[in-house]
């Protein structure tokens, strides 16, 4: 009887064993493998015996070559050129309003001719996509004016001195570079108008134009006398467009050369 139960015992047990296994076999599974998949890994990346041996051979107490730290080339940060801003340019329609400027005995105005010449330029320049401000003789904008260019247009007596009294003249600001500018509108003005360049009738109230001094410092400046009121008249009245396309070329011809 002794031997019975101790015989039933241990099946038991054996079988609680067997039970046991049994329900944690994925755990067992997953055990083996990973003992496995450590053993090949270990066997894949152990250097041969010699290779070993000759490592630790070759090895003292510092290291016989150099560590070298990998440091990614330090990326070479370099300024854009920035792009020019919006082309916007200033004219100031000479006289306008302040005064009348110059007036001929028929009543006709120096500040009509130039308000009329200024408003074909301006409207050229916009039909281009230009923008274009017409400006008085003394617009407050103009302390602030941060164009590209600001040309003021005038014109001459109407007063007949002399068979000599004809033809046209600019002045640039000498407080910002207006050399350009100046050369620019010298040259397509004639070439519009066909006039003579009239420099000795230059004044210094060209010169030391009271917008030279108000315009802020960068700005380039230019005052035109379109002509003589009197020999030029039909040129400033009657074929204001040849005068405009005179202004206007010598604009494009500085933007040309500036942009």
């Amino acid at each position: 009887m002794q031997s019975d139960f101790r015989d039933n015992g241990w099946e038991n047990e054996s079988f609680d064993w067997v039970r046991l296994l049994g329900r944690n076999l994925p755990i067992v599974i997953f055990l083996l493998l990973a003992l496995v998949g450590m053993g090949i890994t270990y066997w894949f990346f152990s250097p041969p015996e010699a290779t070993a041996e000759l490592i630790a051979n070759s090895s003292s107490s510092s290291l016989s070559a150099p560590f070298y730290k990998p440091i990614p080339a330090k990326p070479v940060l370099q300024r854009l050129s920035q792009s020019p801003g919006p082309i916007r340019i200033g004219l100031v329609a000479g006289h306008k309003g302040s005064d009348s400027g110059a007036v001929c005995d028929d009543g006709l105005t120096e500040a009509e001719v130039n308000l009329n010449i200024t408003e074909k330029v301006a409207g050229a320049l916009l039909a281009q996509g230009i923008h274009a401000d017409i400006l008085e003789e003394f617009d407050p904008r103009l302390e602030n004016y941060g164009g590209t260019a600001v040309v003021s247009i005038h014109a001459d007596s109407c007063v007949y001195y002399n068979d000599q009294a004809t033809g046209y003249k600019v002045a640039g600001s000498g407080r910002t570079d207006s050399a350009q500018l100046q050369s620019c509108m010298e040259t397509a003005y004639q070439q519009a108008t066909n006039l003579p360049y009239h420099a000795n009738t230059i004044t210094p109230h060209m010169t030391d134009y009271h917008a030279f001094r108000t315009l802020p410092e960068g700005v380039p400046a230019i005052i035109i006398e379109t002509g003589f009121m009197n020999l030029d008249r039909t040129l400033l009245t009657t074929n204001a467009d040849v005068s405009a396309a005179g202004i206007l070329n010598g604009i494009q011809c500085f933007l040309d050369a500036t942009q």
